[in-house]
């Protein structure tokens, strides 16, 4: 199935629905629920998961798991999307809350299968058989940390939202402490207790998860500069550090000097 609505088929009497969508550049699915769980791979593109918990970045070749009934949107940056929606009796092992995975070849082979599938496909035969395989190796799939958790304070996941749209390296937890009417020292305590972390880690991990959609389109020179790195090297190494993977990993851009070095 390509190109059709879930509410069309969601009836059908099966535990997997696969279904293709291709979206317009910068396209935005606003906040919505589905009552299957969801497999939502990006064959190419980017795509940023949120919902009132955090927030995940599916860079190209990956996938999100997104839990049944929970409340979400996405962006869809050049993306073209491979999804699985799942009765969620069918998948007692899906995570509680969303999950950026890897893709390995096979898992991607059978995902573009699945979505030439009729509605009510055999279960019996080839096709029963590929939507059988595809929860096996999902269930195998391990997380990615491409994510960031969102406060659960009104006041302090609008100063996380807001930053999120627009990174920036200058932004201090004495700005931030001013914005919520706190001195620093209680805003960073407060930070600290509901998200784990201080808001300066946070800020800097939102750094680089910005950088992931902005590699699209910007050279790895690019990217740090804008994100407030010294040099390519120091965003390099920050983002390995974080992700496991270069940078130059997802840059699609030609590149030479400083980032030739990397594979694109």
């Amino acid at each position: 199935m390509k190109n059709v609505p879930l509410a069309e088929v969601d009836h059908v009497d099966r535990a997997v629905l696969p279904i293709g969508t291709d979206y317009p550049p910068g396209h935005l699915l606003d906040w919505h629920a589905h009552r299957r769980a969801q497999f939502l791979y990006g064959a190419t593109g980017v795509m940023v998961v949120d919902t009132a918990e955090g927030t995940w970045t599916v860079p190209p070749e990956r996938a999100v798991l997104i839990p049944a009934a929970t409340r979400h949107r996405v962006r869809m940056l050049g993306v073209s999307t491979r999804s699985l929606y799942v009765e969620p009796g069918a998948v007692p092992w899906w995570p509680g809350t969303c999950m950026v995975v890897d893709v390995p070849p096979l898992l991607r082979e059978l995902l573009l299968a699945a979505v030439e599938f009729e509605p009510e496909y055999d279960l019996a035969g080839r096709a029963g058989c590929i939507a059988a395989l595809l929860l096996h190796e999902i269930s195998a799939r391990a997380p990615l940390p491409f994510h960031v958790g969102i406060p659960a304070s009104a006041d302090l996941a609008r100063l996380c939202r807001a930053y999120l749209a627009a990174p920036d390296a200058g932004v201090t937890n004495a700005r931030w402490a001013a914005a919520t009417a706190m001195s620093e020292r209680a805003f960073t305590r407060r930070f600290r207790d509901e998200g784990g972390e201080s808001p300066a880690v946070w800020r800097a991990r939102a750094r680089l998860l910005a950088a992931v959609p902005l590699l699209r389109s910007a050279s790895v020179s690019e990217v740090g500069g804008r994100l407030g790195y010294a040099s390519p090297a120091a965003f390099t190494a920050a983002f390995t550090r974080a992700f496991g993977t270069p940078p130059s990993r997802f840059a699609t851009r030609a590149r030479g000097g400083a980032d030739s070095g990397h594979r694109s």
